[in-house]
């Protein structure tokens, strides 16, 4: 009975993946009346010599706005979606500003599991409940999965992720759920799924144990997904925002909003300049409010009675060295002890494993708990034949994931895995749910509720669906040898000698997946400005950096660049700090910092660094965590 349940599932699932199809391939991605608007924001974005406007610029034109001439949309955060809604909004031609408390994708988004997945979990649900609601997540989530990857080919890349089978009926069962798999995502796949013998999993992940909880393994079922540098994604997004047009602002924090005469209709928002402490007003037609985890607190602050609709969900994930994992395979462990998935995937030059959600409260620097690291440890144990040590942990962290209830909704009891878009005070969409992967059709629906509340005029449909992001046009994998040929690191010695250093293949290929095709603008600037030198030992990131970001990315602090410009703070906390005194050395000559502003920096970067639990900061005996080492 069982059996046939599930047959009638797949069939149901087929039937559906060709309707659906069918329907896509009549609608066309952007209409011909769209087109010229397109080429002209594609050549700003992709405009060699193009610079961000600057802070300050960017600052005086949100102050500029008035009741009388008022921005068409203030966007409320700056993580993925907030910054995909400015990219989407200002590309149809609208007046667009954004602002966030603290930097582009300081919470969630720099937090991910950093992949771009089609939500194979959401498949599984689909087949066994015949729920056609969980398959259009799936569709959904595959459709745009392609189009992350082909809009920002720099900074994400298709990843074959392994799932190891230790009976027939796994191998059999997994197999034919991930061919299910590549028949839904039809023309997005990446590649074709398929199957392993022991001795050809074991040659491509040499640490996968042959036996693991007592079970031998009779091979594996890989399967692809996508991976992404979220932060540097991130970033990349409120540039391209910024060289379209938009408005965007780090560091500003929404403090009270602006109601009409009657305190009928939000119309502007009471902002800080968290850098200066200065406030000062910005008016816009409509306000969107994606503020992640925060979201509630910005509804409330329009109307103090309503619901919440977040419910905070925590993902932890560890950093290990890379000896774990082989470059370019994953592990994918569907169903631990506990029913969890634990995943374990090669990330920047070292691995990244977690698990999927659980419980949280809401706060603004997350940090994961011993036990939760412990577990994470112990699961991989089980299909690794090295030993896994707490040790070897380089960094770990946790984010909160905004799981959100639809106000709309009769059964307010399931929580959606999908976005939700509401309007429930007027003049405030809020858009939050959903994930990474789906952040630029979130932006589009977000846009068109904007829209219709304001009652805008943009010049055009949403055009965001083959836009490639800054650094992304004109790339392809061979553009590190341009790096490695064309120019040289010149280092500045402790005794202050300038000598010259080759620009190994390392840092030329960290460069062009960073920045894409502005890293000749970075190695130019260790060239020609000695800032070739590594910030640290055995990790790629250059001094220059540090000054190209300052001058082109909105890096504003040291905790910018080692969390999200940079990557380091999530590699490797410790050689983070260690990196912290430089970093605050050049980013005080670009921001002219005085003396106390340098000593803050680094009291904020250690308080920081303090909640990245890796093997040295953090105190542990039989697994518990007693408390931080001093410093």
């Amino acid at each position: 009975m069982a059996a046939a349940s599930r047959l009638k599932g797949v069939v149901a699932v087929v039937s559906a993946t060709g309707a659906y199809a069918a329907l896509s391939l009549r609608n066309p991605d952007i209409s011909a009346n769209d087109r010229g608007n397109f080429e002209s924001v594609r050549q700003k974005i992709a405009d060699p010599n193009a610079v961000v406007p600057s802070r300050g610029a960017q600052k005086t034109a949100l102050v500029g706005s008035s009741v009388d001439s008022p921005l068409d949309v203030l966007v409320v955060g700056g993580g993925a979606t907030g910054c995909g809604v400015a990219l989407d909004a200002v590309t149809r031609g609208l007046r667009v500003g954004l602002v966030e408390r603290e930097d582009f994708s300081s919470g969630t988004s720099s937090r991910s599991t950093k992949l771009i997945h089609g939500g194979v979990r959401y498949l599984e649900k689909a087949v066994f409940n015949l729920d056609y609601g969980q398959l259009k997540l799936v569709f959904h989530a595959l459709e745009e999965r392609k189009q992350v990857i082909e809009n920002a080919p720099h900074l994400c890349h298709a990843l074959p992720c392994m799932t190891p089978c230790f009976d027939w009926f796994e191998v059999v069962y997994y197999w034919m759920g991930l061919k299910l798999y590549d028949l839904v995502a039809g023309a997005r796949m990446l590649h074709l799924s398929r199957y392993y013998s022991l001795d050809e999993s074991i040659e491509l992940f040499p640490t996968l144990a042959r036996n693991g909880r007592g079970r031998n393994l009779k091979g594996t079922v890989v399967y692809y997904d996508g991976q992404m540098n979220d932060s540097r994604l991130n970033v990349g997004l409120a540039c391209t925002a910024a060289l379209a047009g938009s408005v965007v602002l780090n560091h500003a924090e929404v403090i009270s909003f602006i109601k009409d005469d009657t305190g009928e209709r939000v119309i502007g928002a009471h902002i800080r300049d968290n850098l200066t402490g200065k406030e000062f007003e910005t008016y816009a037609k409509v306000i969107v409010n994606a503020a992640g985890p925060f979201s509630d607190s910005l509804r409330k602050m329009a109307d103090k009675d309503k619901q919440s609709i977040i419910c905070p969900s925590s993902g932890v994930h560890i950093v290990l060295p890379d000896y774990y994992s082989p470059e370019g395979m994953g592990l994918i462990v569907p169903k631990t002890k506990d029913g969890r998935v634990v995943f374990m995937l090669p990330w920047l030059g070292k691995t990244i494993a977690g698990t999927t959600d659980s419980n949280t409260t809401i706060t603004m620097l997350p940090e994961p708990h011993e036990d939760e690291i412990q577990f994470i440890l112990d699961a991989i144990c089980d299909y690794l034949n090295v030993k896994v040590r707490r040790s070897d942990v380089l960094s770990a962290w946790s984010g909160i994931r905004p799981l959100a209830m639809d106000p709309s909704a009769k059964n307010t009891e399931s929580i959606s895995r999908d976005h939700v878009v509401c309007e429930d005070y007027p003049g405030l969409i809020t858009i939050t749910g959903g994930k990474w992967t789906t952040y630029r059709s979130m932006a589009e629906d977000a846009v068109d509720a904007a829209i219709k509340s304001g009652k805008l005029t943009p010049s055009n449909n949403c055009v965001t669906n083959h836009l490639r992001i800054v650094g992304g046009e004109g790339w392809d994998p061979a553009y590190f040898t341009v790096l490695a040929q064309q120019y040289v690191r010149m280092k500045k010695t402790h005794g202050g000698k300038v000598v010259p250093g080759v620009m190994d293949s390392a840092a030329a290929r960290h460069l062009a997946h960073a920045y894409g095709t502005l890293a000749e603008r970075v190695a130019a600037i260790a060239q020609n400005e000695n800032l070739g030198k590594r910030l640290a030992h055995g990790y790629p990131f250059l001094e220059a950096e540090v000054a190209y970001c300052a001058r082109y990315e909105y890096c504003e602090s040291v905790v910018d660049f080692i969390a999200r410009r940079s990557r380091l703070a999530f590699l490797d906390t410790d050689a983070a700090g260690r990196a912290v005194p430089r970093i605050i050395q050049i980013l005080a000559a670009e921001h002219k910092w005085d003396k106390t502003r340098q000593k803050k920096e680094q009291e904020d970067t250690i308080l920081f660094l303090q909640t990245f639990k890796s093997s040295l900061n953090a105190q542990f005996h039989d697994g518990k965590h007693t408390g931080m080492l001093a410093k």
